[in-house]
């Protein structure tokens, strides 16, 4: 009897743990089952944060600019490493590292993850992948490739290492550029093992599309470079517009850098002149001056005035002309074929001041052009300002011919083009197409000012620059069997544009031109912009023979018809 009581105790405490064991088990795996599985893949998951491949910039012949590229770089996972010390002599005689810096790395056995080295060499990754070492992995990251090397650089920009656009394309775009980030489940076994890798391709950034054309633009390098060099300059410019759209056809600048070594590079290189510095035109900006008083009918192109002294005293300052040279009566048209000083003082002197501010204005000389490229600076313009509040009528006088005036090199091009297309101000642009998986977006061309100057002073304007080329002092311009538009500009250059803290004007000079072609039917405008050229004197001899050879490469290479036959010999 007792044995039996004993027996049937045991049998009891028996079922009650098991129904307390097959209660939790009941709890453990149908009602809290999703949580615990749920906890178990997470405890296989590792997170990585990644981003989408950045898209890539082409010109707009289809030429790349800039892409991406796949960078090797190894990592290990030191909890799958057994021979830890053969491991890490190995791997320091191909990727010659220490081997106590890789061993101190391979002995962090709570960390699947210890990178390595970046860039791996094509010698050491082919190594790397016969030995296929266990824990040691092979990955590759995206790295930004310019192919074209210092063409358009300061257009382009580049990534840092930070993968952050810098300056130009690569900074203004760069939100769209570098397309999505998402987070990456990477899976691991339960002992903590990497064994597998997402192959997901995420959503690249978009690519962009240039209005730049390769061939235009690498030849107005090679020019500007070989001008720099004969003219013995500092360094220039030169921009090539399309009048009607606005578009850029061209951007050079010398001396430029080599976005895949930026490292190397001073910063000033980074900069991109043509948005970023101001400077005084000088006589290119005399038919702005005789535009504003053509259009309010103040002068005419046959309008004349006499210059019995080769200067013109305002508001107690003497105004010279070049080599302070006396020319008689002249007509408004022959002040730009002579570009005469005092013939564009008087031109002003026409208008109000209150008149002039205003064409100055209408012009777009008093705002940032808009272009879509980083780093893009205001011309200040105080002098000008502060000659409209106070009635400073040397300001003005200066202007006219412009002195004392500011702008950029693209703020003076653009002016250009409301002379080219009959009177409307564009906004300049050099993206001009946008794609990704959505589809393709086409930029189009705007008009920021409608009526700048009517079509019959454009006309008349044109007419006048067409004498500059043909009679004038632009006659290095002249494309034969084509009529060029242009003007030449010669300026000295303000102490404080040198750097240097002092009032007045230094003995060195901008040299520049300006036109577009054909001037009867504008396909483009040029400017070229010398700085400092100690070889010449003015700009008939250095800027303008860039602009002649450039013009005629692009009315070639565009298959532009001849406004009149050649007669051969």
């Amino acid at each position: 009897m007792f044995k039996n009581w004993r027996v049937n105790l045991i049998l009891v405490i028996i079922f009650l743990f098991g129904g307390i064991i097959f209660s939790r088990l009941f709890y453990l795996q149908i009602i809290k089952g999703d949580f615990y599985k749920a906890l178990a893949q997470g405890q296989q998951q590792l997170l990585l944060e990644t981003k989408g491949e950045r898209g890539e910039v082409y010109f707009k012949n289809a030429e790349i600019l800039a892409m991406a590229q796949k960078e090797p770089f190894l990592f290990l996972s030191p909890k799958e490493i057994e021979e830890k010390e053969k491991t890490s002599e190995i791997l320091s005689e191909i990727l010659d590292i220490k081997p106590e810096n890789i061993l101190q790395k391979i002995q962090k056995e709570n960390n699947f993850y210890q990178p390595i080295k970046e860039n791996l060499t094509p010698q050491e990754l082919q190594q790397l992948e016969e030995l296929n070492l266990k824990g040691v992995y092979i990955d590759w990251k995206p790295k930004r490739y310019y192919p074209q090397i210092n063409t358009a650089s300061t257009v382009i920009g580049f990534l840092n290492e930070e993968e952050k656009g810098q300056y130009g394309i690569e900074e203004y775009y760069d939100e769209i550029l570098k397309g999505k980030e998402k987070i990456e489940k990477e899976k691991t076994t339960p002992w903590g093992f990497l064994f597998s890798f997402s192959n997901d391709y995420l959503n690249k950034g978009v690519s962009l599309y240039l209005t730049i054309d390769y061939n235009i633009q690498f030849r107005a390098e090679k020019l500007l470079e070989e001008g720099i060099e004969k003219y013995g300059a500092k360094g220039g410019e030169i921009v090539v517009l399309e009048p009607d759209s606005g578009k850029i056809i061209a951007m050079a600048q010398y001396p430029n850098f080599n976005p895949n070594e930026y490292k190397n590079v001073e910063m000033e290189l980074f900069q991109n002149s043509s948005i970023s510095k101001p400077f005084e035109p000088g006589s290119i900006f005399k038919p702005i001056t005789l535009a504003a008083a053509l259009n309010e009918g103040k002068v005419t192109p046959e309008t004349t005035f006499e210059d019995k002294t080769g200067f013109v005293q305002i508001g107690g300052y003497k105004i010279y002309n070049y080599a302070q040279k006396v020319w008689g009566k002249r007509t408004m048209t022959e002040v730009l074929e002579n570009s005469i000083n005092v013939g564009a003082v008087f031109a002003q002197e026409q208008l109000s001041h209150q008149n002039f501010f205003e064409y100055i204005e209408k012009f777009g000389f008093f705002e940032k052009t808009g272009v879509d490229l980083a780093g893009e600076v205001l011309s200040k313009n105080q002098e000008i300002k502060k000659a409209l509040d106070y009635n400073i009528v040397v300001n003005f006088a200066t202007a006219s011919f412009g002195q004392g005036i500011e702008m950029t090199p693209l703020q003076i091009a653009r002016a250009f083009c409301v002379i080219a297309n009959g009177g409307k101000l564009p906004k300049v642009y050099v993206v001009e197409k946008k794609v990704d998986e959505d589809g393709i977006e086409e930029v189009q061309p705007e008009i920021i000012r409608e009526n700048v100057i009517s079509p019959e002073t454009s006309l008349d304007l044109t007419n006048m620059l067409v004498r500059v080329v043909e009679e004038g002092f632009g006659k290095q311009a002249k494309v034969p069997g084509y009529y060029i538009a242009g003007k030449t500009g010669t300026s000295q250059i303000p102490w404080s544009s040198l750097g240097i803290d002092r009032r007045g004007y230094s003995n060195e000079t901008w040299q520049s031109f300006i036109g577009f072609a054909p001037a009867f039917d504008p396909r483009f405008v040029i400017l070229v912009k010398l700085n400092n050229p100690t070889k010449t004197k003015t700009s008939e001899y250095s800027a303008t023979p860039i602009f002649h050879d450039l013009a005629k490469y692009i009315l070639d290479y565009w298959q532009i018809p001849p406004d009149y036959q050649v007669e051969t010999e």
